[in-house]
């Protein structure tokens, strides 16, 4: 078997890898929420791709386990948020989660296509072209995290991180 040298990784490594500060996401609200999709895209700093998961079923026979393919479940992501000084993006969110449900008599959108909306989370080249998406359907806030305030916090921006629920996935690849 060869040695692979410095040399001959580079040589795979083209355009320079992928880097995880060169991303897009896109927030479809549900109209009831009034987001700002543009606004959206350029406050969230930071998101995951989705995750899934193909849960093991395990079948005894004869003191061993034979492991089978289970159902598919598709874990939650989390988007990390600038926020403005309008409140805007958290606005939107909150609008979200009260449509789901209430703040003061527990009711909301029965309906789940009123409530749920999809996110695009799109990976950029080093040119800004798109190279990879991920359109996560169905998604739905469920986890809207405080905001910190303290004297203390000099020289920083608030931020706060939204949890959303997610049905499942497509992906592609654009270039």
């Amino acid at each position: 078997m060869a040695i692979l040298g410095v040399d001959d990784f580079k040589s795979k490594l083209v355009g320079g890898g992928a880097r995880s500060n060169m991303f897009k996401v896109t927030c479809n609200f549900p109209a009831y929420a009034q987001g700002d999709v543009e606004l959206s895209s350029f406050m969230i700093k930071g998101a995951q791709f989705p995750s899934s998961v193909v849960a093991p079923v395990p079948v005894l026979f004869r003191g061993r386990q034979l492991q089978l393919a289970g159902d598919r479940t598709f874990e939650p992501v989390t988007l990390t948020v600038i926020n403005d000084t309008g409140f805007e993006v958290r606005n939107s969110f909150e609008r979200w989660m009260n449509g789901i449900s209430e703040h003061n008599n527990n009711t909301g959108q029965s309906n789940p296509t009123d409530y749920m909306a999809d996110i695009i989370v799109e990976q950029l080249n080093k040119q800004g072209e798109v190279t990879k998406t991920y359109d996560m359907r169905g998604c739905f806030p469920t986890n809207l995290s405080t905001i910190e305030l303290s004297y203390d916090n000099e020289n920083q921006i608030e931020e706060f991180t939204v949890e959303l629920q997610v049905q499942y996935w497509e992906s592609g690849t654009t270039s």
